[in-house]
């Protein structure tokens, strides 16, 4: 088995590198030029919009890549026209391609024989330039039979796909088995396709049983007829849905030949909140947590707090051997330290935890855990920030909040933890803006930041999607996860979620009626079953989806989420699977450290500003790729294996290995001015 995918991969990186070497050394020239002068090809796509969302999704893609792109809306009463010089110029005597790829809604939006039309088709004849049919119909225009024609049309939902042999050789050999397609509720149709026969010329890498019928129908091909290459897709999408973020990266790969700006990886990774600490329960008859404000009325104060044991501990450090993944404890050194000194004075899971301290990365989370924001008004449900007597708000001070930071920091060091003084995550995210009550950050919080060396802070993504800067660190935001960190058992779990996400006709609070963003529960869950069933498929689909969308944020749960039942594991268990079924071993899941991930985020902003203020200039000439970028800027690029770097003397070999490519941030070498990339 091993060595028939090694030769898989072998035969697949052999295509495409040649495929890719074959478009760029066509030697194609404008009409009129000279034959021996070769085209320049600037590294730009130029996507056609009608406002639907298969465009809409290829864009999406192409912006979280890094890949530059000109939009021309269909809907815009002044969009521009497509003529040839719109699309093709000469520079310094050299005619020039102006974008590298065209995605289309369909095979011809301006209309069959149309000047629009007829000037882009030349266009792709003369340079060599693939079209990518974001949506169309099963019909002889594109290679494909008619559906009646042994094919078929109608909802996917469900249905499974696979790589072809031909689709594995080139751009999606990273897939390394079938994908089903997304059926979230049996009640909605959420994919329509058209499964149809190839025809000559048409070269089918993805493909699906004919439904009702026999053999298999291609639903993303390869047409090749009149001097131009199409890829033809015959389903409807969108950006979220698995079928396509698992095609994404190969649609995008096949309409830049492999050869591009920005990059792509899948990550994941997980910090562990509360680590040393405890966690308050739910309670199942008050429907709260005590401890929190709003949980009054009745007894159940002293309920027992969650915390892992020694054998919790052993069992996080063998899961992580076994799946090759690091997890982040993010610990509070002060809040073990008081419940030894409440427990007897010994403590055995920090001493397990310690013993095996180089397996697990680290991060500081403050030495107790207080809230570093404003100074809490209790009195209030829900709380309010304390006033000082002029009325202005009353924050936790500069010297507090360092003293956290600086004491947990210094307790790490002295237990020997492997740590980066860098990194920092805050007890609820505190200090951060916090709505609707703190609305500012903690104006103390920037300097204590600074006195501690932070540069990376983590914030909430579902309040703060976007990274900011707090003085001069900056926010990394973090997805929560939808396992709780006040419960510690799988009916706890599904007895508070029922709480959330059911009706209060059933039984529920409501809140999934009146919150648009949330939908409620048809029935409540069944408490015994309910978590695995329900809630552990939910959250891993919730988090495979960000994982194959090129996105590195972390997700964050509890260390009460390792304890008991120990909830966590289900969830990253099957996100683990999930992924490992559908892609190649040169594809492997990322998982970075708090602030690798930062630093990923700062240099995609810094490069869209860049591409978007227009003081980017890349192109390829023959095998030559040249780019430009303001000084400092990181340039993320993507080459096909063999591509070497152009040194001030002699080259080296360029970028590392990522599903079947090679793609690096990158800048220009000493002395140089330009990144010189020679392909293979």
């Amino acid at each position: 088995m091993a060595h028939t995918a090694h030769r898989r991969r072998s035969r697949r990186n052999a295509v495409a590198v040649l495929a890719a070497a074959g478009l760029l050394t066509v030697g194609l020239s404008a009409p009129g030029a000279a034959a021996a002068v070769e085209p320049r090809v600037d590294l730009k796509v130029l996507v056609v919009d009608n406002g639907e969302s298969p465009v809409q999704a290829i864009t999406a893609q192409l912006k979280s890549t890094g890949i530059p792109y000109t939009t021309v809306d269909l809907n815009a009463a002044n969009r521009p026209t497509i003529t040839p010089a719109f699309l093709s110029d000469t520079v310094s005597g050299r005619p020039r391609a102006k974008f590298q790829g065209v995605v289309l809604p369909n095979e011809a939006p301006f209309g069959a024989g149309s000047a629009e039309q007829t000037a882009l088709e030349n266009y792709e004849r003369t340079y060599g330039i693939p079209q990518v049919d974001a949506y169309t119909w099963a019909h002889p225009g594109v290679g494909l039979d008619y559906t009646s024609e042994g094919g078929w049309s109608g909802t996917l939902d469900g249905h499974e796909a696979s790589v072809t042999t031909a689709g594995g050789a080139g751009y999606f050999g990273y897939l390394d088995g079938a994908f089903a397609f997304e059926d979230n509720d049996p009640s909605v149709p959420e994919s329509y396709g058209f499964v149809a026969r190839p025809r000559a010329g048409f070269t089918s890498y993805v493909d699906v049983p004919v439904p009702g019928g026999s053999g298999r129908g291609s639903l993303v091909g390869e047409y090749t007829a009149d001097g131009r290459r199409q890829l033809v897709v015959t389903f409807a999408y969108n950006e979220y849905q698995k079928q396509f973020r698992v095609l994404a990266r190969g649609i995008v790969e096949w309409l830049t030949q492999g050869v591009h700006l920005g990059q792509a990886r899948n990550y994941f990774a997980v910090h562990v909140d509360d680590v040393f600490a405890s966690d308050a329960r739910w309670d199942a008859e008050r429907n709260c947590t005590p401890g929190d404000i709003d949980c009054v009325g009745g007894g159940g104060e002293e309920a027992p707090p969650i915390r892992m044991t020694a054998a919790d501990a052993v069992y996080a450090a063998q899961w992580q051997r076994e799946h090759g993944f690091k997890l982040d404890m993010v610990y509070n050194a002060g809040a073990g330290e008081e419940w030894k000194s409440e427990n007897g004075g010994t403590d055995a899971l920090t001493d397990r935890l310690l013993a095996d301290r180089t397996q697990y990365r680290w991060i500081n989370h403050t030495y107790t855990h207080p809230f570093l924001g404003c100074v809490q008004d209790t009195s209030t449900v829900p709380w309010s920030c304390a006033k000082n007597a002029d009325g202005s708000t009353r924050y936790m001070s500069r010297s507090e909040i360092s003293a956290q930071i600086r004491n947990n920091h210094n307790w790490g060091l002295a237990k020997g933890l492997p740590l980066d003084r860098t990194e920092l995550v805050t007890g609820e995210h505190s200090g951060l803006r916090t709505l609707p009550q703190q609305p500012d950050d903690n104006p103390n919080l920037a300097g204590a930041l600074a006195d501690n060396g932070v540069k990376w802070i983590a914030s909430d993504n579902s309040r703060e999607p976007a990274q900011r800067s707090v003085g001069a660190a900056l926010t990394v935001p973090r997805y929560p996860m939808n396992v709780y960190y006040n419960t510690g058992t799988d009916a706890e779990m599904a007895d508070e979620y029922n709480w959330i996400y059911t009706s209060a006709a059933d039984g529920g609070s409501g809140i999934c009626e009146t919150n648009p963003a949330s939908t409620c529960l048809d029935e409540p869950l069944d408490t015994a079953t309910g978590y695995d069933d329900h809630i552990v498929p939910q959250e891993a689909r919730i988090a495979l989806g960000h994982v194959i969308a090129n996105d590195p944020r972390p997700h964050y749960a509890h260390q009460s989420n390792l304890a008991e039942d120990r909830t966590l594991y289900p969830v990253m268990n099957k996100v683990l699977a999930d992924y490992q079924a559908l892609f190649a071993a040169d594809t492997p899941v990322e998982n970075l450290a708090q602030s690798a991930i930062g630093t990923e985020l700062q240099r995609r902003v810094a490069w869209q500003n860049a591409v978007a203020k227009g003081s980017v200039t890349a192109y390829r000439i023959g095998r030559t790729v040249t780019v430009n970028a303001p000084s400092g800027t990181q340039i993320p690029v993507t080459a096909p294996e063999g591509t070497r770097k152009q040194l001030l003397l002699g080259t080296s070999a360029f970028g590392t290995p990522y599903a079947g490519r090679r793609s690096a941030w990158t800048k220009p070498e000493f002395l140089q001015s330009a990144v010189t990339l020679h392909l293979p």
